[in-house]
């Protein structure tokens, strides 16, 4: 919740942050004042007074003046997201993103949930979870609708509420936050983007690079994929396994499995089976079976070819050290 929404609470001595990307302080609560200085998206600063609308407050440099109550979020906000950065600090990317406007970053998925951090237009991302959010409902027009059709009438049973995705990145200040998926582009490497095959790559990892007859080095991919729709019930529901054929000079499918329960994070790394062979890519799944277990599932990647390890195996925490993602 905005500072401003829970003033009851805010008093002398309480600590606020920041939450727009630059904030004006002001010598005095007036239509013309003097600038004494500019805050930034999480600063820290100090309440020392409040008016309707303005709080005077402390800088950390120790400067002093007004800005507006709209523009700060309570202490409880910035230790939400202290919480959301330290129990993600080690889950591992599943993609990069790019925000495609300005965007908030908010401590819970939905749109009125608090926000502190902001994201500037083309600003990059780890993208680490995905979670879905009830949709707002839309504007109710003024003037009713009498008109009457069976078809309409027929249309309007309940189905439940309407979902949206919300994506949990990290930017390039370790900051963490949920943010509106509709506003959060997939930086798919261009070499595999075109072979999407009208679904969505949710998840791409490098599985390992090999040379080419012309001397140049590519990468080898696993991507997960998903369907081109808002709030479903999984991250991912098809894998993918791309490698180089140097005879034809392109990538090609090698490995595909679909009609999956897929739930982030998926891993990648290697893993020494044989010793003469030596280390070779895994990845690991986790997939939530019908019946509604949670197992982990483990592939091998040797040279072209990818099969499954182990039978599946409950999911654990951390189901063993198999590197992290590219």
């Amino acid at each position: 919740m905005l500072w401003g929404c829970s003033k009851a609470r805010a008093k002398s001595g309480d600590v606020a942050y920041v939450a727009l990307p630059q904030v004006t302080v002001r010598d005095r609560v007036a239509a013309v004042y003097n600038k004494v200085s500019v805050l930034r998206n999480g600063d820290r600063v100090e309440i020392l007074d409040h008016r309707k609308l303005f709080d005077r407050i402390r800088t950390r440099e120790g400067t002093e003046g007004w800005v507006e109550t709209r523009s700060l979020v309570g202490k409880d906000v910035f230790d939400g997201f202290e919480q959301l950065a330290s129990a993600n600090s080690a889950t591992v990317v599943q993609a990069k993103g790019i925000a495609r406007a300005e965007l908030n970053m908010h401590v819970t998925p939905g749109r009125q949930t608090e926000t502190l951090y902001q994201l500037k237009k083309n600003d990059s991302v780890d993208v680490l979870r995905r979670a879905s959010a009830e949709k707002p409902p839309p504007k109710v027009s003024s003037v009713p609708d009498t008109s009457f059709s069976p078809a309409k009438s027929a249309s309007a049973k309940p189905s439940g509420p309407a979902l949206e995705d919300w994506w949990l990145v990290r930017d390039t200040q370790n900051h963490v936050g949920w943010v509106y998926g509709r506003l959060l582009d997939f930086d798919v490497p261009l070499e595999i983007a075109r072979y999407a095959e009208n679904k969505r790559m949710v998840g791409f990892f490098v599985l390992n690079q090999i040379s080419t007859a012309s001397g140049k080095t590519v990468p080898q991919y696993l991507t997960l994929l998903t369907e081109p729709k808002e709030g479903m019930p999984f991250d991912y529901d098809q894998v993918r396994v791309f490698t180089w054929n140097t005879r034809r000079d392109r990538y090609e499918t090698v490995f595909l499995e679909h009609k999956l329960n897929g739930i982030f994070p998926a891993r990648v790394g290697t893993e020494t089976f044989d010793k003469k062979q030596g280390a070779i890519p895994i990845f690991v799944l986790r997939l939530r079976t019908p019946g509604g277990a949670v197992v982990d599932r483990k592939y091998k990647m040797d040279g072209v070819q990818v099969r499954p390890v182990v039978a599946d195996a409950p999911a654990t925490a951390v189901a063993g050290k198999v590197g992290k993602s590219k």
